[in-house]
């Protein structure tokens, strides 16, 4: 048989990113009605793909996804929510003020007169020194330090306590605006206006002018880049965790989809999936109500919650303890006879 009578097997075809269309959609194609895909999903999927990394690297891509991820974002996905928010009364005595920055390490905070459903504006710690330094100066002697003293005499030092920090924060009128969004806002346009104003702070409210949460630029950002973390955030440690003495201690804030992946069980059902979002909200659901340090609620699957620590008005860390049915391990059987040839 001659070389040119043997026929090649067919080149195997390249396997398909999306399925067939059907019927329907090649029926629409051909009435000039079909919708082209969507270009998100098309960047996404080959970023997913490419694992060669010889375009992007691993960094790269996760950012990219990132991005991606974030046009998709709500306010109310990034918000920090109200029972976490660090906020001082405009009534608030100055000293008190600045021992509440050094407290929660922040450099803004709102402030609200008598509950943080009235919101005036926010303060921010440079401006708070800068008004402490402004009195400090003021009160210094006539002519200490002047251009017409003697080069060689030494200016005496500013002398801080000189401030009256007995004065309340509204008093002194340093406060700054705050932006005011709902929560079904989208992240994007919320960092494009915090861009715009170059106000760096966001109150979020409900239909009734309620703060339900807050959103700083910080947060925004870290949805794209991941975490940042400067030099007085307190690392506090994964949400989810092995204490050498409690065994697997969880954040109440923790999300259920990482004890899920976790034990490798399903704790919500499907249709549960948006109603909760933390594990301290699924242990408020089993409860029916906000439960007390130390009460012990039982999950369907056989996972116990422990409430480690609570207020009145939130759950803060949990006790997980897995109480389901151990599977049985097989004894050591001895070997069966070989059958005879």
């Amino acid at each position: 048989m001659s070389e040119a009578a043997v026929q090649k097997p067919p080149a195997p075809e390249p396997p398909r990113d999306e399925e067939e269309p059907g019927w329907l959609d090649r029926l629409l194609a051909m009435m000039g009605l079909a919708q082209g895909p969507d270009v998100r999903q098309v960047i996404e999927a080959a970023l997913k793909r490419e694992t060669s990394g010889r375009s992007f690297s691993p960094q790269e891509r996760l950012m990219l996804l990132n991005i991606l991820h974030f046009g998709t974002l709500k306010v109310e996905d990034v918000m920090v929510p109200r029972a976490d928010i660090t906020a001082v009364d405009d009534s608030t005595p100055l000293s008190d003020v600045l021992k509440r920055f050094r407290d929660a390490g922040h450099s803004r905070m709102p402030v609200y007169r008598e509950t943080l459903d009235d919101p005036r504006g926010m303060v921010h710690v440079k401006d708070l020194m800068s008004w402490i330094i402004d009195q400090s100066e003021a009160a210094r002697p006539a002519g200490d330090g002047g251009a017409s003293e003697a080069a060689h005499e030494p200016r005496a030092a500013l002398d801080l306590r000189s401030a009256d920090l007995s004065r309340s924060l509204a008093s002194i009128d340093i406060g700054r605006e705050v932006l005011f969004v709902p929560p079904s806002m989208s992240a994007l346009d919320l960092l494009l206006r915090m861009q715009t104003t170059r106000i760096h702070l966001a109150l979020v409210v409900d239909e009734y002018g309620g703060t339900d949460g807050l959103v700083s630029i910080e947060d925004l950002v870290e949805e794209i880049v991941g975490e940042i973390e400067d030099e007085h955030d307190v690392n506090g440690g994964p949400p989810i965790r092995i204490d050498a003495k409690l065994g697997l201690v969880a954040d109440a804030r923790a999300p259920i989809e990482e004890l899920e992946a976790h034990l490798g069980q399903q704790l919500l059902p499907p249709e549960r999936d948006e109603d909760v979002d933390t594990l301290g909200g699924l242990v408020f659901t089993l409860a029916g109500r906000i439960p007390v340090r130390g009460e012990l609620l039982r999950h369907e699957s056989g996972i116990e919650f422990e409430v480690l620590d609570a207020d009145p008005r939130r759950i803060k860390k949990l006790r997980i303890h897995d109480m389901r049915p151990k599977p049985a391990q097989d004894e050591a059987a001895a070997p069966a006879p070989r059958p005879d040839a």
